[in-house]
């Protein structure tokens, strides 16, 4: 695990990465939202920025300018469940120093990468996917890699001084669950949600849900002492938990053994989530507001209801929508479109604007590629009858949550 803090600016940013696994690696920069989502790290002049191939033990110098964001990311490997074995890292992008942020500069910027784990490996979760069975539950959450005993005997996981003010950027890097976060005795102040700036709203805990990043500002206004940061498993049977040590400067004592609970139950969650808000009057990537963009004035041209369900289809357990499970042919896709045989390859609108009248009756296996027109103004519809939280990713794509 590393993170990197790249710059918002005209300059190149260069990231090197190094394949330990055993099996070719792919490697994706990514951060998804329910409420304000950077699809991916956008880079300028270049349609490859999101995936990087590399074999085993190779490195890769990766070359790419930010474009118009800044925020709280994270990258982590696409291939062969590698990222349950720690494959991932955070991705910092800061504004530039002439762009106005909403809020003071914090006295430290501390990345909190949190997640549920297991301790099978990564080559025996896929073979239980590849088998048709689940995950199962996991065995436990960690923390930065970290799983906290929470007896007053772990180090210091972050450290604050008395009177200043620090960033938390936490993401879930999980696989499966979605993560309470808190810190013993704090209250939280929401301050971004990947690359936008919040109405400051302040909170007790924050829900955050596979693959999101949030920015909090937490104020080291306590008694000095030690003091527990804490992530917990929402909507499981059995709640795990697993705690992080802060420490006071000068501070003398332990954290004390009462530990907050995570909320319980979706409402809460869901009500939590309708209550974040945009900063319409605050700079993001540039100086002009971001409530500048006038997207409710825009017609709506085409709406597409996109439901997902699972099941097994050839043995294997798979994910579909609309009844359909995606899967790559042999030929690249734009290969195919570019040698003009892509009607040998794959079939168009494959799945339609509406969904079948039963989603679960039976799963198809096949590439779904849906056309749409340039610069149509699109609404999508996401419907799940599932009874678990599902996570979408609309890849290269800033997309906001109006319902």
């Amino acid at each position: 695990m590393a993170n990197f803090q790249v710059q918002k600016s005209t300059a190149l940013q260069t990231i090197t990465l190094l394949s330990m696994f055993l099996t070719t690696s792919t490697s994706h920069f990514f951060s998804l939202g329910m409420a304000f989502s950077r699809g991916r790290i956008l880079g300028k002049k270049a349609l490859w920025e999101r995936l990087v191939l590399f074999p085993p033990g190779a490195n890769f110098t990766y070359h790419f300018q930010v474009k118009d964001q800044i925020g709280s990311y994270f990258y982590y490997p696409t291939t062969s469940m590698h990222r349950a074995a720690g494959g991932y890292g955070m991705l910092k992008v800061h504004s530039r120093e002439l762009i106005p942020v909403p809020f003071d500069r914090p006295e430290a910027d501390y990345a909190v990468l949190v997640g549920d784990w297991y301790r099978k490996d990564h080559a025996t979760l896929k073979r239980l996917l590849d088998s048709g069975r689940t995950l199962g539950r996991p065995d436990d959450v960690i923390i930065n890699g970290k799983h906290g005993k929470g007896d007053g005997t772990d180090e210091p996981m972050f450290t604050m001084i008395p009177g200043k003010t620090y960033r938390y950027r936490v993401c879930n890097v999980g696989m499966k669950n979605s993560i309470n976060f808190r810190i013993q005795g704090h209250t939280l102040k929401l301050v971004e949600i990947e690359g936008s700036h919040t109405v400051q709203n302040v909170y007790d805990s924050i829900d955050v849900h596979l693959g999101q990043c949030f920015s909090v500002l937490v104020n080291a206004n306590q008694e000095p002492k030690d003091y527990y940061f804490m992530a917990s498993t929402r909507f499981t049977k059995t709640v795990l938990t697993s705690t992080a040590t802060i420490r006071y400067e000068g501070g003398k004592g332990p954290a004390s053994s009462e530990l907050p609970e995570a909320p319980i139950g979706w409402a809460w969650s869901l009500n939590q989530y309708r209550s974040f808000r945009w900063n319409l009057t605050a700079s993001a990537a540039r100086p002009n507001p971001q409530g500048s963009y006038h997207y409710g004035q825009i017609n709506i041209t085409r709406t597409i209801k996109l439901v997902n369900s699972v099941g097994t289809a050839d043995g294997k357990l798979r994910y579909a929508v609309n009844g359909v499970s995606h899967t790559d042919p042999e030929t690249p896709m734009k290969l195919a479109e570019y040698f003009g045989v892509a009607d040998k390859v794959f079939k168009y609108d494959i799945i339609g604007d509406e969904p079948p009248a039963k989603t679960s009756d039976k799963i198809t296996v096949a590439p779904i590629v849906i056309n749409a027109t340039y610069r149509n103004f699109v609404e999508i519809i996401f419907e799940n009858h599932e009874k678990s939280v599902q996570s979408w990713h609309l890849a290269g794509y800033s997309f906001f949550a109006v319902a």
